[in-house]
This record gives structure tokens, C-alpha cells and sequence, in this order.
């Protein structure tokens, strides 16, 4: 178990775990998943740590399918501008691995930001927490869980 589902326990949050074979050459950790398992990449989501100008770290959950905006995320946030957070910086701040970090259960509390296509699907794909491992769930429930916002921080590739 990873803190992530653990999380998902404890608030008694209908989920679905999903696990597969991470291959460590696989050169997307979402791009994997989608692959592994014959999911809508639309509908699989990933983590990402950004940096403010004060240093401040933010958590950014965006489709696979396309990436982060930074300077949207500057303005959902309320800041200038942001960059992406270093890694060890982000691995210190959730307690999980790059590939596998997830919105959930992290070891602080971070504000959280969840890309607005979202809000049109029942169910999103984030990481459980381990390369390999993939939990389903509500959007409305994720942002519960990690008392989130929602913001138009996605842009296509």
C-alpha cells in the first residue's frame, strides 16, 4: 500500500487500482500507463511540482496528452511567474518518486491545481504512488482529497 491509497481508505473514496509493468527505459512514465494500460489519455493525469518566485512549491495535475502552462499556473496561483520544481526538491516535498508521484498522500500539504478538462470526465487516472501504479477516481474526489482548485493549466501539444 502507498500512502496515496491509504488516503483513499481512510475517506472511505471509491477508486480502482490499477497496476502494470514499469519497463525503467520507458521514456514517459504517462505515456507508459496510457500504453500498459489501453487508457484515454485524456483521461490520465500527471503530477507535476512547480516553483513560484518565493519559492513556494505547487502541485499541478495535467493530462498526459499535453502539458503544463506555466504562466497559467502563475495565474491560478496568484503569482508572477513559475518554473518547474527540481527534482530532488519535488521528491523531498511528496515522499514519492519522479514517475511516481502523486497528488494524493504527500508529505506536505501543497497547493494543489487540476487542469479544467477534468471537470468533464467521470473518472481521471493519477499515480498511486509507484511507478507502475495507477489509481482511478472521481475529479470531485480528488479535489477533496487534496483540497484542490480547478484552473485551465493544460495546453495541448
Amino acid at each position: 500500500m502507498t500512502p496515496a491509497i491509504n488516503l483513499l481508505l481512510k475517506h472511505g473514496i471509491a477508486h480502482r487500482v490499477l497496476s502494470y509493468h514499469h519497463d525503467p527505459a520507458a521514456d514517459s512514465y504517462g505515456s507508459e500507463a496510457v500504453q500498459q494500460l489501453g487508457l484515454d489519455p485524456a483521461q490520465v493525469f500527471k503530477t507535476l511540482l512547480a516553483s513560484t518566485e518565493k519559492h513556494e512549491l505547487l502541485v499541478a495535475i495535467v493530462p498526459v496528452s499535453g502539458t503544463l502552462d506555466l504562466k497559467a499556473l502563475a495565474e491560478a496561483a496568484g503569482c508572477r511567474k513559475c518554473g518547474m520544481a527540481p527534482v530532488e526538491q519535488a521528491q523531498r516535498a511528496t515522499g514519492y518518486l519522479v514517475g511516481g508521484i502523486s497528488p494524493l498522500g504527500q508529505k506536505k500539504t501543497l497547493r494543489t491545481f487540476l487542469d479544467a478538462s477534468a471537470q468533464a470526465l467521470p473518472t481521471v487516472h493519477v499515480s498511486a504512488g509507484r511507478r507502475g501504479l495507477e489509481v482511478a477516481l472521481a475529479p470531485a474526489d480528488l479535489l477533496q482529497l487534496t483540497h484542490g482548485a480547478v484552473a485551465p493549466i493544460g495546453k495541448p501539444r
